[in-house]
Formats: structure tokens, C-alpha cells, sequence
């Protein structure tokens, strides 16, 4: 008999089909995964940096793995969908440590995660191929002993941090996805590309599911899933979005006096339903 977790990421398995992409729109609290699920999300995804920004810290590797995986287990608790886990580079400084974080991801509930090769300490770098390779087969590993099939998208920098000579970005990223699902991951994810050729080029040379970063000026999801796309985040999208209203509508009552930027908000009634 296969338990509720194993349940969930079977589940999260399924949804990602070239053509017929999952769409998250990235919650970092639990009345806003409420409001995601009650929208119709099949899967609730967090983004960590709405999360370090609620809990006051920047995005970025501020937080550790305690502080960053508290909010997901609340999540967690909190929708009925499959819950996967913005974990940034793991919240650890080797191997060993990611299979740590992913055995504590699965205690919240959650049943996948993103990872990313960014370097820790150069904005403009990633990791070595190998050393990332070595964290993805640890969280694979820490996983498979858990008996969860957690889903590990492995997220592939290049484009975002524009590493390299934009020539051989292409190929370097479809290198790294390569090796990086050799290692274990489940599929992959390329932010920072938002013109079809490149996002074409990537769901022809990945063989798995590709994963891009949507939001203003990036294709809409129709035109997503005519190039195959099989997964569409928003990132940190909505909490900008939602902190956006709060710098407009101060602004707004500070200085002219009015509440015109409020009309769109969700109800105290509404709210207070979600979360009873």
C-alpha cells in the first residue's frame, strides 16, 4: 500500500507533460498557497525569496535550513495538493548536507524541490558540473531511502546569471542538463530564457521535462506549451506583485489621501474563510 506521501509524488510526477505544462504560480506563505490552490493550482511550489522576505532576510542563501523549511511544512499542512520546495543550493556546503535538507523537505510534507548551481559566493559563477552532479545523487539517494519519489528539478543558472560566452550558453546549459539528470534529477529548470528560440532549442536538447521562469514579457503559457514546455513558474513574481500593492497603496493614502490601489484586494471575509 503506498503511503499519502508517495501518493503526492506520484501525483507531481504525472503533471509534467511536454505540451501540457504545469503552471505554479509560487506561494511563500500559507494564505497565499490557500489562495493558489483556490484558484485551481494542481500544485502549490514555494519561492524562497518570498519566503526570506516575509520571514525579513534577502533572498540568497540568507536563511538556514530550519528557518527556510518551517514555512513549507506549514504550507504543507495547509493544502491538499502536492507541495515542491524552492530549497536554493541545498541550505548545505556538501553532499551529505542535501540529503540532510531533503530528508528534512520530506518531514514538512513536501514531495519536491528545486536546486540550483549557483556559485554561493560569485554572482557571476556556478558550480563546478561535478561537484552539483555529487548534490543532486545525494538528494536522490536521501530520497530513495525515504521511499518517496521526490521530484528533483535541477536548476541551471547560465542564462539568469549570463555565465559565459552567450555563444556557448546553449550548449553549456544542455551539458549541465545532461549531467545533471544523470545524477538524479527529474527534470530541469532554465531561468532566465524568454525567447522561444532559446526555449525551443532547450525542450529539443533536454531529454526531460523543462522547466522556465514566466512573468511580464515572457510568452504566455499557450505559446508554452505549443513549444513543449512541461513546467511554467512565476518565481517570485507574486510576492513582488503583492508588495507592489503595499508600496502603491501608502504611497496613495500618504499622499493624496485616497484608496483607489486597495479595490482589487481580496476580502477580510475571504481570507479569514481560507485559513478556518
Amino acid at each position: 500500500m503506498t503511503t499519502p506521501a508517495q501518493q503526492r509524488a506520484a501525483r507531481l510526477r504525472a503533471l509534467h507533460q511536454p505540451g501540457s505544462p504545469l503552471v505554479l504560480p509560487n506561494a511563500w506563505d500559507v494564505a497565499s498557497a490557500r489562495l493558489v490552490e483556490e484558484c485551481g493550482a494542481a500544485v502549490v511550489a514555494t519561492t524562497s525569496a518570498g519566503i526570506a522576505w516575509t520571514l525579513g532576510v534577502a533572498d540568497g542563501g540568507a536563511l538556514d535550513r530550519q528557518r527556510a523549511l518551517a514555512p513549507v511544512a506549514r504550507i504543507a499542512a495547509a493544502v491538499t495538493v502536492p507541495v515542491t520546495a524552492d530549497v536554493e543550493d541545498g541550505y548545505a556546503p556538501d553532499p551529505d548536507g542535501v540529503a540532510r535538507t531533503v530528508t528534512e523537505v520530506l518531514a514538512t510534507g513536501a514531495v519536491g524541490i528545486n536546486i540550483e548551481d549557483a556559485a554561493p559566493d560569485d554572482p557571476t559563477a556556478l558550480r563546478p558540473t561535478a561537484e552539483q552532479c555529487a548534490r543532486i545523487a545525494a538528494a536522490r539517494r536521501a530520497a530513495d531511502a525515504a521511499g518517496v519519489a521526490l521530484f528533483v528539478n535541477a536548476r541551471i543558472d547560465t542564462y539568469l546569471r549570463a555565465v559565459g560566452d552567450p555563444a556557448q550558453r546553449l550548449a553549456e546549459t544542455l551539458r549541465r542538463a545532461e549531467a545533471f539528470l544523470a545524477a538524479g534529477a527529474d527534470g530541469v529548470f532554465v531561468p532566465g530564457v524568454t525567447d522561444v528560440a532559446s526555449i525551443a532549442a532547450l525542450v529539443s536538447g533536454v531529454d526531460g521535462p523543462v522547466n522556465v521562469l514566466a512573468g511580464p514579457g515572457a510568452p504566455t503559457v499557450t505559446t508554452l506549451a505549443e513549444l513543449g514546455v512541461a513546467r511554467v513558474s512565476l518565481g517570485s513574481s507574486l510576492a513582488e506583485a503583492a508588495y507592489g500593492l503595499v508600496r502603491r497603496a501608502a504611497t496613495e493614502a500618504l499622499g493624496g489621501g485616497t484608496y483607489a490601489a486597495l479595490a482589487p484586494a481580496a476580502s477580510y471575509g475571504e481570507l479569514n474563510a481560507l485559513l478556518r
